[in-house]
């Protein structure tokens, strides 16, 4: 049991209860995990996984006790799975990709999370990755993107779809300045490019008056980025959206409304190319 570790700040303790390193074509099925001592289960550097019917738990005040943790991996599946911990339900990292996230439910925590990424000015690539189904509760987070500044790389063809939310902090957030240290982290102008990610049919309640919040880089905006459908309450009050550096499209229903700002570069290209295409034709 993880609470002799936990007492004494297992954070610092690099030992996970399950790690899954170098499997390929592996199926994991009908397992449950409770309060590993720090990460409960990790695929790490797999190709083509299959994992459902996990039941993976934790305490809420257990730190660093991360669910499901997926790093430079390929083609893989999380489906039909119960995630309480006292981290990150699910948390996608470094150089992984096609990876799908279906018909989980996650609380409490720290909701779904791409990243950490970046930190000690390392390259990481994180693309094509889908939730799709997801029942998400009283978690400090929904919904996240978490990147230091320093890091290159990049975050790309990411969607999250159909989610539910119930008391959640931070519903939908991506943010370009995470410093989880005791000390101030430097302002640098290298960042992960945040780009190409959809979030559609997010409905339910936020715990904040904020729902809705993505602080990008000054020197690599996120962009791209789509609002569809999205209904988000704050049951003592209205809902509201923050926007640094971050350009992108909303349709549909919006709630809050969509505080995207338009990159007049982009909207500049676009006129140019159907003006070139014209004259062409």
């Amino acid at each position: 049991m993880g609470m002799k570790w936990w007492e004494q700040s297992c954070k610092h303790n690099p030992d996970n209860a399950i790690t899954f390193h170098r499997c390929n074509n592996l199926k994991v099925h009908d397992l449950t995990v409770l309060n590993s001592q720090q990460i409960h289960m990790a695929f790490t550097n797999c190709y083509d996984v299959k994992a459902s019917g996990l039941k993976v738990m934790a305490p809420q005040n257990s730190p660093n006790t991360d669910g499901i943790h997926i790093s430079s991996s390929k083609h893989v599946q999380v489906i039909d799975s119960e995630i309480g911990t006292g981290d990150d339900c699910i948390s996608i990292v470094g150089n992984t990709s096609f990876v799908q996230i279906k018909d989980i439910t996650c609380g409490p925590g720290h909701g779904v999370s791409i990243g950490s990424l970046g930190q000690y000015n390392s390259c990481s690539q994180v693309y094509d990755v889908m939730v799709d189904g997801a029942k998400i509760f009283n978690t400090e987070n929904g919904l996240r993107i978490k990147t230091w500044q320093g890091g290159s790389g990049f975050v790309r063809k990411i969607k999250f779809w159909n989610v539910w939310m119930s008391n959640v902090s931070n519903p939908i957030i991506i943010d370009q300045y995470y410093c989880d240290s005791p000390f101030q982290c430097p302002n640098q102008s290298l960042s992960v490019k945040v780009d190409r990610v959809s979030f559609i049919g997010i409905v339910g309640t936020s715990a904040t008056e904020e729902a809705i919040r993505f602080a990008c880089s000054d020197s690599f905006p996120c962009e791209t980025i789509r609002l569809a459908d999205i209904q988000l309450f704050y049951p003592d009050g209205d809902t509201t959206s923050y926007c640094w550096n971050a350009f992108g499209s909303s349709s549909g229903l919006v709630y809050p409304a969509s505080c995207f700002s338009y990159d007049e570069r982009i909207i500049e290209q676009n006129i140019l190319s159907r003006t070139t295409l014209h004259s062409i034709t």
